[in-house]
């Protein structure tokens, strides 16, 4: 049988990609925001996928985890970015606008707001028209991916740009974990030895892919928000690791999640092997 592997349609995860073919993968890969990619995986229609580390949560029970691999940061991420002209402290009573392509990074949002600056509820919504267009208005809003990384570029006078890997990393001293790669548990149970020898190939790119940082940046299609120099810079900020201290950053954040009934229960970290 063909695996079917989402690829999130994003910079951060052009490491795992550049190279998997060559380290021996022959699968299917579709290509989406992690929102789009969320739903597939619950739906069956991909096996694994680097995802939300949020939906994991919400349905550990249906999911497994690679070991070993992730999408983090351990500080400022870049590309996980909130927009204001006001202070944090400020925010409570104000409406904040989403792009909808996230789960974790808006339920970030709400845990930092409600946990270290007092919120009682967070208003979030996803706005009829653009949300560079509500940065550009002077309102509240919350940018993901590449997006992000275009907008951080060009803020609108006035307006303060808080990355949200930093805060998290300023009041936990943890990593932050925004992607798992997360594995169907049917998928698991019926093609065991082609996720684990998947693994490997994962390995083995992200190792290729760091040996050739320069060429990776060069395959990268002209017009985006950053230049070579720069995609090289923002990789090496990027954490691909799955280690002890991100497994505590994410106990930490569905404890918190939990606290703030965003998340029902602390869910089980269930791994594939």
């Amino acid at each position: 049988m063909t695996l079917s592997v989402g690829r999130i349609s994003y910079l951060n995860a052009v490491p795992y990609f550049y190279r998997l073919a060559d380290s021996g993968f022959a699968g299917r890969i579709v290509a989406g925001v992690p929102s789009d990619l969320n739903r597939r995986l619950a739906s069956g229609e991909l096996d694994l996928s680097p995802s939300s580390s949020f939906e994991y949560a919400r349905q550990w029970r249906d999911y497994r985890l690679l070991p070993g691999h992730s999408i983090s940061s351990f500080g400022p991420v870049h590309s996980v970015l909130f927009f204001s002209r006001l202070p944090l402290e400020a925010i409570a009573s104000e409406k904040i606008a989403l792009t909808g392509e996230s789960a974790t990074s808006v339920n970030l949002l709400q845990v930092l707001l409600r946990e270290f600056y007092g919120a009682r509820r967070v208003d979030c919504r996803v706005p009829p028209g653009p949300v560079e267009e509500v940065i550009a208005a002077g309102g509240n809003a919350l940018l993901i991916g590449d997006r992000a990384l275009r907008a951080a570029g060009r803020p609108p006078a006035g307006c303060t740009v808080y990355d949200l890997g930093e805060l998290w990393q300023r009041f936990t001293g943890l990593p932050f974990v925004f992607g798992l790669w997360i594995v169907r548990e049917a998928a698991y149970l019926a093609q065991r030895a082609e996720i684990l020898a998947f693994r490997r190939h994962l390995d083995r790119a992200l190792e290729l892919a760091f040996a050739d940082l320069a060429g990776m940046a060069a395959a990268v299609p002209p017009g985006g928000p950053l230049g070579p120099t720069e995609l090289v810079q923002y990789w090496q900020t990027v954490s691909y690791r799955l280690t002890p201290a991100h497994l505590d950053g994410l106990r930490r954040f569905f404890a918190l999640c939990v606290k703030h009934d965003l998340l029902a229960e602390v869910p089980e970290l269930r791994f594939t092997d």
